[in-house]
This record gives C-alpha cells, structure tokens and sequence, in this order.
C-alpha cells in the first residue's frame, strides 16, 4: 500500500514537472529572464526590459493573438538594429521567432487579408529583407512580393496618394509614409532597378505640399483630399492638431526611406530639403529642455504634457540624419541633448535594471465609430501609458544611435 502512494505520489510529482516543461517550451525560447547590469547601455536595458517581459515579440502591448502588426515592427526593427550593430543572435532571434509565428510554410500571413488595404500591414515587410539575407527562406521572399503586390492595388487619392486603408477613403495620414515608404523603396531598388522611386518622392511631395502647417512648417496628422469627412479643414482638408508623434513619424519615414533612395536619383535631393526643413521645425518647437509636447505647437494648451514616444522619434531622427551626413552635425548634439532630457525626465528604472518610460500618449485616431474629431483638446486629454511600444521602440533606436 505504501509503495502505492508513493508511486502515486511520484507519478503526480512528474506529471508537474511535465507540465511545467511543455509550458515553457509553448511559451518560446525567451522564457530565461535577460539579466543586464546598472552599467549596461541603455539599449541593452531597453531590449531586455521588451523581452523579459513579452517572451513572444506578438504579444508586445499584451497583445492576445499573433497579429501581423506596425506596433511589433517599429519595435523589432529597433532590434534589428541592435542585432547588426552587436551581432548578438538573441535580438535576431527574437525577430525570426515573430516571422514564424505569423507566416505559414506556403509564405502565407496569419489573418492578413489585401482587401482591407491597410497600409500599416506594409511595415512588418522590412523586417524580412535582412531575414532572408540570413536565411535564404523563401517564405519571406514570398511575403514580401505579397506585401509589393499590396502597394500596386492600394487605393489613391485622386493627385496619387495612399490610402490609408479601405475604410478612410480619399485620406493620407501622416504615419503612413512610415509604414510603406522605407519598404517600398528598398524593394523597388532590390528588386524592380528603382523604376518606382518617383512614385516613393510623390507620397512624400504631397504630404510635403498638403499636411504641413503653412506657419510652423510641421505636419497635421492627416489630410482628406475631398474635403468630406468631419474632422477635414473645409479649405485645406487637413485635421485640426499637429501631434508631436505624427512629427516623428514623418522624420523617421524620411531618413529611413533616405538609406535606400539613391544620391543620383534627381528626387534624393529633394527628400533632403524636406528633412533639412522639418528638423528646423520640430527644434523650434522644443520645450526649454529639449523634448516636445503632445500637441507640439501648443505648449501653453490647457492639459498639455510633454510626450515620450514622440520626443524619442524625433532624437532618433535627429542622431541618425546628422550621423548620415542628412543633416549638420550640430543636430547630433541637439539629439545627444534631447536624449539625456529624455532620460531625467521620463526613464526610470528598477532593481533588475528594466525601464519604465511614463507619459506615453496613447493611440490617437481620426473619424471612426464613436467619432473622433481630432481637436487640439481630444490630444491633449489623451490618456497616458507607461512602456507603451512606440516610446520602447523609439528609444531603443535612438539609444543605438547614440551608442547610449
């Protein structure tokens, strides 16, 4: 009887041990904590503080699902960079591990659908340029024809513009020439000999000539070129607020699409007038510390703050143009300037060393269903988070580019 229970006990005892190991494995390879030390760089501290806390870069946000998303992107591109930089195969491992996860063995992605022609689903596309470099696997080739054949069908605006999806018809919005352009003209240089590059120019000369603030020289969030929806400008058609994330988007759409457009194409200079003239801009908007606020033009606006995620987009921009001959070099002091500002007044860390980056505004939108009118007031009375994607993965970037 006694051997009995003990064996009954024993069989208990492996079945947890069991279970505890198939947990583990089902959670992914990331499941030992990264330990980094007080003197660690801070992108360092920033990768480990993302992955100890989503083992799966899908759940970034705590997202539920897997889901082929700008949000996991923006944030891996930032280890992308790390990776290159270090060539510590853990950062790019943590990107192959999302690419699996979210393409079958046909090359096909989780829950995509082309029909809704949402130009954010072009973003996760530059992360398998470098992949399939590593790899030669030819499922992210795939995807990435898939998400070209995307930008060829996209619904434009009457003057050529991209839709932002199917669902805002006729509208631009600022972030996506973020979200498309840096692919579009990597692949378009990779694979088609540049024959698109004048089309890449064309997103960014209508956003140039149609979303920026005639006084500031700063960009609206968005632009309906039919004048149509609520929120439209009746004689413009551009939204009401000039959000300092929207600010940072259009930087890092210019600098990264810079890296590909080549210095003989007759538009290469003309992408750099556009970011020689929105540098001087956004920094003429700086809060006497050197970060920015929410609304950027507005610093007196009642409920105002100064933003995380935004003012790191705009550093990261800064460093990079000026480390890219883009820019003076005096922006590279600027952005080293920002950044420390950036640290003392927003970064905070724990006794393991992981960051916690507060005053994170949260996903602001336009139209929709309640409706969204885009006021100065709807910005500023936006709820903020802590450790929200976009401030991680723009600081991430920008502490690569400071070697910080």
């Amino acid at each position: 009887m006694l051997k009995f229970v003990s064996i009954k006990m024993s069989y208990k005892r492996t079945a947890v041990v069991l279970f505890s190991l198939f947990s583990s494995f089902a959670i992914g390879q990331n499941t030992e904590k990264i330990v980094v030390s007080a003197n660690s760089k801070w992108s360092e501290k920033t990768a480990a503080t993302i992955i100890n806390k989503y083992p799966k870069a899908w759940q970034i946000d705590g997202t539920e699902k897997p889901k082929w998303d700008y949000k996991m992107s923006l944030t891996l591109s930032a280890f992308e960079k790390l990776y290159l930089k270090t060539k510590d195969k853990k950062y790019l491992n943590y990107i192959k591990e999302y690419a699996d996860e979210l393409i079958d063995s046909s090359g096909n992605i989780a829950k995509y659908d082309i029909k809704e022609y949402n130009i954010d689903y072009v973003n996760p596309g530059k992360l398998l340029f470098n992949l399939y470099e590593e790899t030669k696997d030819n499922r992210y080739l795939t995807v990435i024809k898939q998400l070209r054949t995307q930008i060829e069908s996209q619904p434009r605006t009457a003057s050529g513009g991209f839709w932002h999806k199917q669902i805002y018809p006729n509208q631009m919005w600022i972030d996506g020439l973020y979200m498309a352009e840096p692919f579009y003209t990597q692949y378009t240089v990779k694979y088609e000999n540049g024959k698109s590059l004048d089309d890449v120019a064309k997103q960014f000369e209508l956003v140039h000539n149609h979303l920026l603030d005639k006084k500031t020289g700063l960009p609206y969030q968005a632009w309906d070129e039919s004048k149509e929806i609520g929120w439209a400008n009746s004689e413009t058609g551009t939204s009401p607020t000039i959000w300092n994330r929207g600010i940072g988007w259009y930087m890092m759409a210019l600098v990264e699409t810079l890296d590909y457009f080549p210095k003989n194409h007759p538009k290469q200079k003309e992408l750099l007038g556009y970011l020689n003239e929105i540098a001087k801009s956004a920094v003429q908007v700086q809060s006497p510390s050197g970060l920015w606020f929410q609304v950027a033009d507005k610093p007196e606006l009642s409920g105002n703050y100064l933003e995380s995620s935004g003012s790191a987009m705009i550093i990261y921009s800064l460093a990079k143009a000026a480390d890219k001959g883009y820019l003076a070099s005096s922006y590279k002091k600027t952005a080293q300037k920002s950044f420390n500002a950036f640290v003392k007044e927003f970064v905070k860390t724990n006794e393991n060393n992981e960051i916690t980056i507060s005053n994170v505004s949260s996903n602001v939108g336009l139209g929709g269903k309640p409706f969204r009118d885009g006021t100065n007031e709807y910005y500023a009375k936006s709820k903020t988070k802590d450790n929200s994607s976009p401030a991680l993965a723009a600081f991430l970037l920008s502490a690569v580019e400071l070697n910080k």
